[in-house]
């Protein structure tokens, strides 16, 4: 049986909203199994993975593996390379690009035959995309921080308040 180290030295997971410069913030889904149902169980984990050239984005699909030792308190991993960029499906078995349940080709195939239809999903052409975050700054803040959190204390402030109406801090 593995030990623990070997089991944890490459992970893959999806890069989430996060605050932290050069780092991303990754969930690793696990699964635990449960002795009294024999059932297993998804268990996420969140990692923050150092990454100073911001390569991934929120929504990727990324490998980390562990750092020799911690950069900070919270930084214990570090990027390898996004291997799914977030909306650019790929089946992980065959390699291919998928669009819902169908490959690309096969929709091409189709299109060729029978035509593009006028109006839907099926004439947008995938080969003239182009790249994700082309419209980074414009349109796409997905390089921005989407929110911020709120700590306990200022959180039962905000519940005094709206209790009183009459005070405003």
């Amino acid at each position: 049986m593995a030990s623990a180290a070997a089991r944890s030295f490459m992970l893959i997971g999806q890069c989430i909203a996060h605050e932290t410069k050069n780092a991303a913030k990754v969930r690793v889904k696990k699964l635990q199994f449960d002795e009294r149902l024999h059932m297993y169980f998804s268990k996420h984990t969140n990692f923050y993975a150092h990454d100073p050239d911001k390569q991934c984005k929120v929504g990727d699909i990324v490998l980390i593996k562990v750092l020799p030792e911690k950069m900070t308190r919270f930084i214990t991993h570090s990027l390898v390379k996004v291997v799914y960029p977030f909306g650019d499906v790929t089946d992980p078995i065959t390699g291919k690009k998928c669009v819902v349940s169908s490959y690309r080709e096969n929709i091409d195939k189709r299109n060729e035959m029978f035509g593009m239809a006028e109006e839907g999903a099926s004439n947008f052409d995938y080969e003239e995309a182009p790249e994700r975050g082309w419209q980074e700054g414009k349109k796409d803040f997905t390089h921005k921080v989407g929110y911020y959190s709120i700590s306990s204390q200022n959180a039962i402030n905000l519940l005094l308040i709206s209790d009183n109406d009459h005070v405003f801090m």
